[in-house]
């Protein structure tokens, strides 16, 4: 079955509706040479970098699904000469169309935070209040184990080079979730009872206040806790239109040496 941009987006839209999404959030229909175009192929990323734009053409898909919007501020002028523009002006010349879906599906039920639980084997019990629509997933233990333990199951599921804690000697058993940049939101778990954190990033000073305030909290790495949603977007697509060609690319632009 033959599926266009236009109507990718509106079933999109329809399973992750735009009202979940932040208010300084830009994400949905970031480029697009023809909303009519037919659709075979789509590749899935987390960020839209250079090396997916060059895969996405290359590869001959008509469609880049990304977590990560493309365009975030604003553009003033479209030339190569600026990384963004040069992007947009690549794709577009190439007739392949860029969507992202940011906090929305953050907030979504199926979407990041649920898809980070998933990755690490445990059922959400339970969700946090964050921003606007945006939630944060409570899991729990069968039975308390110390936070280096935890750390260390972190490390291996979701494949992380190294994770940082702040330990504020407790045991852990009940967690708050939130991939990517949750460091603002560590009150908010820590007033939802939970014993730990995780998230992507935290700030140094968060973290050493959220220990001294009864939280141990874990950052095990912006890409690292998003990762798994690639796979959750990727089956999206799937329940769209099973006919359609999806492959998911991850490419960890910023590394540890």
């Amino acid at each position: 079955m033959a599926i266009s941009v236009a109507n990718i987006l509106k079933h999109l839209d329809e399973r992750v509706p735009r009202s979940l999404s932040c208010s300084w959030d830009n994400d949905g229909l970031l480029c697009c040479p023809d909303p009519e175009q037919m659709v075979q192929r789509i590749l899935v990323a987390l960020d839209a970098t250079d090396k997916t734009v060059d895969m996405a053409i290359d590869g001959k898909y008509d469609l880049l699904l990304t977590h990560h919007p493309l365009i975030f501020r604003p553009i003033k002028a479209l030339t190569p000469f600026d990384v963004v523009p040069k992007k947009l002006l690549k794709l577009a010349g190439a007739g392949v169309s860029a969507v992202a879906l940011h906090t929305r599906f953050d907030a979504v039920d199926g979407g990041v935070n649920d898809a980070l639980a998933s990755a690490l084997g445990l059922p959400v019990v339970d969700c946090f209040p964050c921003e606007d629509a945006l939630e944060g997933r409570i899991v729990e233990l069968d039975q308390a184990v110390s936070l280096s333990d935890f750390a260390a199951s972190v490390k291996q599921a979701l494949g992380c080079v190294f994770v940082n804690c702040a330990d504020a000697g407790k045991p852990v058993k009940k967690i708050g979730l939130l991939g990517g940049e949750g460091g603002d939101f560590i009150r908010a778990a820590l007033n939802a009872g939970c014993d730990t954190y995780l998230t992507g990033r935290a700030s140094y000073h968060g973290m050493l206040d959220a220990a001294e305030s009864g939280i141990n909290v874990i950052e095990g790495g912006h890409f690292y806790t998003e990762r798994p949603a690639c796979r959750a977007l990727a089956d999206l697509i799937r329940e769209i239109d099973s006919t359609l060609s999806v492959d998911i690319y991850i490419d960890p632009t910023l590394c540890i040496f």
